[in-house]
């Protein structure tokens, strides 16, 4: 039903999640992320809350693994959840409770953690984290091209219809923040033209919001 990956780039500082399930806007509910703290999954049978609990558990020093365990501990549900979480330390956990769906696994590896659940086979994730330490460039795109590794490598079980990738850098808002919520087929390689799209005004957007004397004009209507 759901497969993700969250990494940490230590050489910028960013942040981020891409995500993929067969249920509709996966990125509502599943990716939480805070610049210079952490990023959370929560998927299966998703609780969002615990995506801001492990947040804050980690902004009040705890080490992944702890921020994880006192927020599941909060959840009287917590055998039907999968989650995952990444630091700014390159520091991952992971966890998937009893009752997680179908065929499921958890890897981490160097400043990644991949989880996939009602999977095809458990090699998916296997598959997801190789090609993500093989690959380089900007962070956004590395976790797009993961994500449709996990597919090729037989990615769930049944149809996938929504996919989002976000990614935080050195501001309070998300430096991308892009969803596919619903496509009959291929949403990541929906959410992969987005980001074809969205990639070469990235920084423009920064300089919109940081100093708009300096931002150039896209020639819309009420744009200057």
């Amino acid at each position: 039903m759901t497969i993700s990956i969250a990494a940490y780039c230590p050489n910028t500082g960013q942040l981020g999640i891409a995500i993929s399930s067969s249920s509709i806007a996966v990125g509502a509910r599943c990716p939480w992320l805070l610049t210079g703290v952490g990023a959370v999954s929560s998927q299966n049978i998703t609780l969002p809350a615990l995506g801001n609990a492990t947040l804050e558990n980690l902004q009040n020093d705890l080490s992944a693994e702890s921020a994880l365990k006192h927020a599941l501990e909060t959840d009287e549900f917590s055998a039907y959840r999968q989650v995952t979480v990444i630091n700014t330390k390159g520091e991952t956990a992971c966890f998937s409770g009893s009752k997680t769906l179908g065929v499921h696994n958890m890897v981490q590896g160097k400043n990644c953690v991949v989880a996939g659940n009602m999977l095809s086979q458990p090699s998916v994730i296997n598959a997801m984290v190789d090609n993500f330490l093989s690959t380089t460039g900007q962070l956004t795109e590395r976790l797009i091209i993961a994500l449709q590794a996990g597919v090729d490598a037989g990615g769930e079980a049944g149809p996938v219809h929504s996919a989002a990738v976000k990614v935080v850098d050195k501001h309070p808002w998300p430096l991308v923040d892009l969803r596919v919520d619903w496509v009959e087929e291929n949403p990541i390689g929906e959410l992969f033209t987005l980001w074809g799209n969205y990639a070469p005004q990235m920084q423009d957007y920064v300089t919109r919001a940081l100093d708009p004397r300096e931002a150039p004009s896209y020639g819309v209507l009420g744009d200057e």
